[in-house]
């Protein structure tokens, strides 16, 4: 088993690694609830039918009243109308502040149900099971929950940390390659940003296969570096932005396709060479850098780039939570394994996305 343990101050909790966790997660979940007569797992349309019925069972048999809820598959369900049916079930099913709502499935279901169990009674506590690798290495840790809103993804949301984050790597087995390769798009970002050693090493595996014949300690290397990035700026004000590389210019090509045509992954890849691009240009970052990443991104099924027009380029920037003013906190490498949050202002990010299009 892979141990990390993210220790903010009254807000402590574990990430348990290991196959199998499926079937103990009642055990590990009474651990850190003690106090807890319900438990609510909230999934989707297609992870329930592989893995609700042992993830209630193992809650019933730690002495758990388990209760199911089900959302559609997809990012539509990560709407104000899904969160408030989420909330009636969960009123229905009895819950009270001192029972928990449990997250089984990719980023859609962690972040609805985190914002459900942030926000209702004042505050629930929140397990975390992520079964997709994107949802594994990258959002069902640091304790970002939201919702989209009519304007743009993610624009209603909380800081809500987990009690526990249990990840299942037998659960990945079953992902078609296109969400396996949604996923790698956050793995590839952590090397980028944090380790060049680890960009090479994601080389060496060649693919998929070679990744699952290390996928403990991959995914356990990903939180590593989220759980240290997220102990020093809980609150995404100055190091955890880094963490967004890729992800400004990713959310243009995501509202390009109208969240359908692209996935999370596929977006940020793209973004992530098109912010190279833009060091490169800038005297930031250095040349051959978005030639490295992209011949990782490749090697993994990921777009390098996608055509989306100034009119979305406009949008995403403007909306970007990173913005202040005129300005905006654009990340870029300064090699390749380190990154920063380098101000610009929003005109001239949008100068240079012009330019790149001609």
């Amino acid at each position: 088993m892979q141990t990390l343990t993210v220790a903010l101050p009254g807000r402590e909790y574990d990430i348990f690694i290991e196959s199998g966790l499926l079937d103990r997660a009642g055990a590990y979940c009474r651990t850190v609830l003690p106090r807890a007569g319900r438990v609510v797992v909230v999934t989707d349309s297609n992870v329930a039918p592989l893995y609700a019925k042992r993830v209630t069972a193992s809650l019933e048999g730690a002495g758990f009243a388990a209760g199911l809820t089900v959302i559609p598959a997809g990012e539509s369900s990560k709407s104000v109308t899904m969160l408030e049916r989420l909330y009636d079930d969960l009123m229905d099913f009895g819950l009270t502040r001192s029972d928990a709502v449990l997250a089984l499935g990719g980023g859609v279901v962690g972040d609805l149900a985190g914002f459900a169990a942030a926000t209702i009674l004042r505050g629930v506590d929140l397990i975390q099971m992520p079964t997709t690798l994107l949802a594994q290495v990258d959002s069902s840790v640091g304790g970002k929950v939201a919702v989209d809103l009519k304007a743009g993804k993610n624009l209603a949301g909380a800081f809500w940390q987990p009690k526990l984050v249990l990840m299942d790597p037998d659960c990945l087995t079953t992902l078609d390659d296109k969400t396996f390769a949604d996923g790698m798009a956050e793995v590839i970002k952590y090397g980028c940003i944090w380790d060049e050693r680890f960009c090479e090493f994601l080389l060496s595996l060649g693919g998929r296969e070679g990744v699952m014949t290390q996928i403990d300690g991959i995914l356990a290397a990903c939180c590593d570096v989220k759980r240290q990035v997220v102990e020093r700026d809980e609150r995404d004000t100055g190091l955890r932005m880094i963490l967004n590389f890729g992800h400004t210019l990713g959310h243009a090509y995501e509202l390009f396709g109208k969240y359908e045509t692209y996935t999370h992954g596929q977006a940020v890849a793209a973004g992530m060479c098109r912010a190279a691009d833009i060091g490169v240009r800038l005297g930031i970052t250095p040349a051959g850098v978005p030639e490295a990443i992209a011949a990782l991104l490749c090697m993994y099924g990921l777009p390098t780039a996608i055509d989306c027009g100034m009119a979305h380029y406009e949008a995403a920037v403007g909306l970007d939570k990173k913005g202040d003013g005129g300005d905006i906190s654009l990340i870029l490498l300064t090699k390749l394994g380190k990154a920063e949050a380098v101000k610009l202002p929003k005109s001239e990010v949008l100068h240079l996305l012009e330019a790149f299009s001609l």
